[in-house]
């Protein structure tokens, strides 16, 4: 059989189609390459470059290769805010909120749990508080200040004032960045168990298998592509915290959280260096991209 003809004068119905799918995709297509390539691209080329704000460099900056990644590399105070950042994703993202994670999307599955409609309220409470006002809150919560409301919880208690920001920073930020992020986590999971067929299980229990079992062998497996999908976000966003840290502890008590990203920040905008921050960012997205395709090959997701 031969394809209908078209009219003269009239568009395929392909070339339509593909006419409708460039309208509705042009102007996101657009929005991207204007505020995310554009910006990326003149970044890495900054990050050649000797750029500053203020001095003869902000005038007529000069190429200057690798020099600013030679810099950052043989840096001890770079490579300590990786290892740092190494750390607060490692127990903030990975574990704390993946793991709490899971349990809260576990107890919304479970029959036997009252009051779910409350307890997903509350988990997913943090989600929409604005990162700045936690950061604020929480640095008026946890207040060395007598006025502090964990301080005033510990005297109810008959204990002295404590100061967490300042004897147990990078804790005090782990904690609290996983109190954000566990929503996302139950409703990412949440939605994965729903794909989970209840007559596995059922069979599974039926052979004597435990919860924990069942779980292990039977849940993680299916859901596994789901988990290494929200194991890439988490990570990308963690490692980009920048507000939450810099509201609570500005990288200090010295330099006991100065993250990659106070690290870039403070190069780029507070000592002016815009190409050494730029060439730090250039190693971060590196180093988040080897990530990503190990996180894409462990779930045999292809990218």
């Amino acid at each position: 059989m031969t394809a209908p003809k078209t009219a003269p004068g009239r568009l395929s119905p392909r070339w339509r189609e593909r006419g409708a799918l460039s309208l509705l995709l042009g102007p996101s297509v657009l929005l991207i390459a204007v505020f995310v390539i554009a910006p990326a691209c003149y970044g890495v080329y900054l990050a050649f470059t000797d750029t500053q704000l203020t001095g003869w460099a902000a005038r007529d900056p000069q190429f200057v290769g690798l020099e600013n990644f030679r810099h950052l590399l043989g840096s001890e105070d770079f490579l300590a805010s990786l290892g740092r950042t190494g750390q607060f994703v490692f127990w903030s993202a990975i574990v704390g909120q993946t793991l709490l994670g899971m349990l809260a999307a576990l107890l919304l599955r479970a029959k036997w749990l009252r009051g779910k409609g409350l307890f997903g309220s509350l988990v997913l409470l943090p989600m929409v508080v604005p990162e700045v006002v936690a950061s604020l809150t929480w640095a008026s919560v946890l207040s060395s200040d007598d006025s502090g409301t964990f301080n005033r919880l510990l005297a109810m208690f008959g204990s002295g004032a404590a100061a967490p920001l300042q004897d147990s920073p990078m804790l005090s930020v782990i904690i609290i960045n996983v109190w954000r992020g566990i929503a996302l986590a139950m409703i990412m999971f949440q939605a994965a168990l729903e794909d989970v067929p209840d007559e596995l299980i059922e069979a599974s229990r039926m052979d004597g298998a435990g919860a924990l079992q069942v779980f292990r062998y039977v849940t993680l497996p299916l859901i596994r592509g789901p988990v290494f999908l929200y194991l890439l976000l988490t990570t990308i966003t963690t490692v980009g915290v920048f507000g939450l840290v810099y509201f609570l502890t500005q990288g200090g008590p010295g330099q006991d959280t100065e993250l990659s990203s106070i690290y870039i920040f403070q190069r780029a905008f507070q000592y002016s260096q815009i190409g050494m921050g730029s060439a730090a960012s250039v190693i971060l997205l590196v180093l988040l991209m080897v990530l990503g395709l190990t996180y894409a090959r462990l779930a045999k997701v292809k990218v």
